[in-house]
């Protein structure tokens, strides 16, 4: 199977009142998740949205299915909206020769 890309935008919203400790242990191990994704190629580029508390992410999975795994184990998946957009390769880019 070919691997797809996916744009993936998610957007944050932390609970005002989340216990600093706990707030503190959930943000370590979403970047500790989100790490280890990209060290293994599928999460290839994360970006902040600027003055947001979002980011954009490229993803490189082998389909559907690969992505919703990954997705659905993000520890902050309950404080996030997330809006999955499927890509595809552009006539006009220079750089697919």
């Amino acid at each position: 199977m070919m691997a797809e890309l996916y744009a993936v935008r998610m957007d944050v919203a932390l609970p005002p009142d989340l216990d600093p400790a706990a707030r503190a242990d959930l943000l370590a191990r979403e970047k500790a998740y989100s790490q280890e994704w990209q060290r293994s190629g599928h999460w290839k580029s994360i970006r902040r949205c600027v003055g947001e508390y979002a980011n954009l992410s490229i993803f490189e999975v082998e389909g559907n299915a690969q992505l919703h795994e990954i997705l659905w184990g993000l520890p902050l998946l309950a404080y996030t909206t997330i809006t999955v957009t499927p890509l595809a390769q552009h006539p006009s880019d220079i750089a697919a020769g």
